[in-house]
């Protein structure tokens, strides 16, 4: 009567098994450590593990660990997992919210090209329109500064059918940006947004703060925005920036409408 009984101890030490619970977006948690409450809005990978980015009632995002047992549903604790995204839900729309085209290879490059400032802005638009640049068969490249858009130009020879798209970062009236640009020709569009850097272009919920920070003329932007965040180094800022956007909704719609207007410009 007292065998497994005794060997398996007292009922009140053994660990009771905690379900574990797909984190569906939409699906409302409490991290039992803070009593944090919103709902699941997305998933961030970093060196330290897997985290779920909850957002509350203001709006607000943040993040947190998923760890055992570390979330409450209806006052009952649970482990949150990832959920295995539905196949059909993954294969209607792509990132930039068009129609996705499955079994897609990507048709031969166009003459035309899109040019962007730099890495970061080849990245995010990458990110969001990659799969309609493959589509229609559209190459995107970097331009590693804006101030070599006169000698790329020159080399490149725009002309019917041969259009360049140009996305530039603070595309406002009487900046330098806007003197570089002006007057290019009628087969070179250039479109931009307001924001010092594309970062900025980011939406501030997306990357879990209520605003960007504003710093001061003089400094560099991005080490400052790291600074005053404590993102450590403007690379691993640029990781925080980077794993953050997953679909056109996490972008400003300056930064979208330029996109878009390059992207029809070079494929009609």
């Amino acid at each position: 009567m007292y065998g497994e009984d005794i060997l398996s101890g007292h009922s009140r030490m053994r660990k009771v098994p905690v379900p574990q619970v797909p984190a569906e977006r939409g699906l409302v948690v409490e991290d039992s450590a803070t009593g944090y409450c919103g709902a699941v809005v997305g998933f961030e990978r970093t060196y330290d593990g897997d985290f779920v980015r909850l957002e509350d009632s203001a709006r607000t995002t943040r993040l947190f660990a998923l760890r055992e047992a570390a979330f409450l549903i209806d006052g009952k604790r649970v482990t949150l997992v990832r959920a295995t995204a539905s196949p059909k839900a993954t294969s209607t729309r792509s990132a930039s919210g068009s129609t996705k085209v499955e079994g897609l290879r990507a048709r031969t490059a166009r003459a035309s090209r899109i040019w962007v400032e730099g890495v970061h802005d080849a990245a995010l638009v990458e990110s969001v329109w990659g799969h309609d640049l493959r589509v229609e068969g559209v190459v995107v490249e970097h331009l590693e500064g804006l101030d070599n858009l006169g000698e790329r130009l020159a080399e490149f020879e725009p002309g019917p059918g041969r259009r360049v798209g140009v996305l530039v970062d603070h595309l406002v009236t009487g900046s330098k940006e806007s003197k570089l640009t002006a007057s290019l020709g009628p087969h070179v569009l250039v479109t931009g947004h307001p924001y010092i850097d594309v970062w900025e272009a980011v939406r501030p919920k997306a990357v879990g703060i209520s605003a960007w920070p504003k710093i001061p003329r003089g400094q560099d932007w991005k080490t400052g925005i790291c600074r005053e965040l404590g993102w450590g180094t403007p690379k691993q800022g640029w990781r925080h920036v980077y794993s953050s956007v997953s679909t056109f909704r996490d972008l400003e719609a300056p930064l979208i409408g330029a996109v878009e207007q390059l992207v029809d410009f070079v494929t009609e």
